[in-house]
């Protein structure tokens, strides 16, 4: 498992449930409250990171991502939203070199990386999550990050039996199982870990990489309420210093973590803008509502 490849898990229920959480109009005025602080202990943005200029992906006559225009900028967190088949996953595809675009480019940092496969993306500092969670059970929470970073380095898993080689990377798995609150649980099976902490532990995989950008794929898929705001201050505190792009389809996630809101229908930009100005959008709330009535 590659460093850059830190898998997820299935994404929030389908159908009318998915409908349900998109009631924009209806988010509660102590979310609203809330949201307001999600940007007040950041560091000023800087200018765009990631572009994208008329990104396509076309599948057989069906285009699953319709010229998208995008711009995340350094230090920023932004997410993408929209419902089942916006073409959120095939965006995150084409981002990171899982799909080649059928027409558009894709910019790091001023750098053309259109169609680049994920191991350069990866060694251009690109790390991203999966909605299919494939940690290893027997492992533990330290063996998977040890093997995490000596992926970074190139090395594979060439000297997977050297104890002296992978003594080099005790004290940074060390660190990264305390940035994301699982010290505690360092030696413990994967097998065993609850199922936030699985999430944890993917995220600190991720973060082995010393990512510049980090892609988020529905980070609180799947979990209860104390997990979902264990995740979001955790999202919060990786954040520092970092550029973050995720999807969620919870919008008290997204209201929470995100500067930037880019919100996706039928492969399109449907809106783009900060949290607050996206929710009561008129052409987001008529989409949610009409896909809410079609359940």
């Amino acid at each position: 498992m590659p460093a850059a490849q830190v898998p997820s898990v299935a994404g929030h229920g389908d159908g009318a449930r998915c409908a349900s959480v998109w009631r924009w109009s209806g988010v509660k005025a102590a979310d609203a409250d809330h949201t307001s602080t999600r940007a007040d202990h950041r560091p000023s943005l800087g200018g765009a990171l990631l572009t994208t200029s008329g990104l396509t992906k076309s599948f057989r006559g069906f285009t699953a991502v319709n010229g998208v225009d995008l711009q995340v900028r350094e230090g920023s967190v932004h997410a993408l939203v929209g419902p089942n088949g916006a073409g959120k996953t095939t965006l995150f595809n084409l981002l990171t070199g899982f799909l080649a675009p059928s027409s558009g480019t894709v910019t790091l940092a001023g750098q053309d990386v259109t169609g680049l496969p994920p191991e350069k993306m990866a060694h251009l500092g690109v790390a991203r999550s999966f909605q299919i969670t494939s940690l290893f059970d027997q492992l533990t929470a330290t063996e998977h990050l040890e093997l995490a970073l000596q992926s970074s380095t190139g090395q594979g898993l060439k000297f997977w039996r050297s104890d002296v080689l992978m003594g080099r990377f005790a004290d940074r798995s060390a660190e990264l199982l305390e940035e994301v609150g699982l010290s505690d649980q360092a030696h413990e099976p994967a097998g065993a870990l609850a199922y936030g902490r699985k999430r944890a532990l993917e995220l600190a995989i991720a973060l082995a990489l010393e990512p510049r950008l980090l892609l988020l794929d529905e980070p609180t898929a799947g979990m209860g309420i104390e997990d979902v705001s264990r995740t979001i201050e955790l999202v919060r505190r990786v954040a520092v210093g970092r550029t973050v792009v995720f999807v969620d389809h919870n919008m008290h996630v997204v209201g929470s973590l995100a500067d930037q809101v880019t919100v996706l229908q039928q492969g399109r930009v449907l809106a783009e803008g900060p949290y607050d100005a996206v929710r009561t959008d008129p052409r987001v709330i008529t989409a949610y509502l009409g896909e809410e009535q079609d359940d």
